[in-house]
């Protein structure tokens, strides 16, 4: 499926939209550039499963996990991983294999050790099309 959005407030209904579809143990994947929206766009999805804390990425802890929804939400931000084992040390399986909706920014880095059943999102921006403008492709992968 492909999403083209043109504000900010429509990439982060679409991650709500999502959000509210997903199901215990789903596994969302997250690649772009750096300021694409991938962090509005997560924003979106924790909202679509009840969070209202706020929720930014977790650059420097890796992983931040929010409780007071439906499901629980695993947010990675994989972007200063300097190794993959360092993923295991975080508990990593635990959480994408767990109870929750876990949701990996900056994926690519560590496509070796993704679960072979995730939802792969990918954002690029077309300046060509407005500063706002987001294509947002979105693939469910089955390995």
């Amino acid at each position: 499926m492909v999403v083209e959005t043109n504000s900010w407030e429509e990439t982060f209904e679409l991650g709500k939209k999502l959000g509210l579809e997903a199901q215990k143990g789903d596994v969302f994947t997250l690649v772009g550039d750096l300021g694409v929206g991938k962090t509005v766009f997560t924003q979106g999805v924790a909202k679509g499963l009840g969070i209202e804390e706020p929720v930014n990425s977790p650059t420097f802890t890796i992983v931040q996990e929010y409780n007071e929804g439906r499901i629980p939400f695993y947010h990675f931000d994989v972007y200063r991983i300097g190794d993959v084992e360092e993923m295991f040390e975080v508990g990593y399986e635990d959480y994408v294999y767990g109870d929750g909706l876990s949701m990996i920014e900056w994926s690519n880095l560590i496509t070796e050790i993704l679960p072979p059943k995730r939802k792969e999102i990918l954002i690029e921006k077309d300046l060509e099309k407005g500063f706002d403008y987001r294509k947002i492709t979105i693939t469910d992968v089955e390995e």
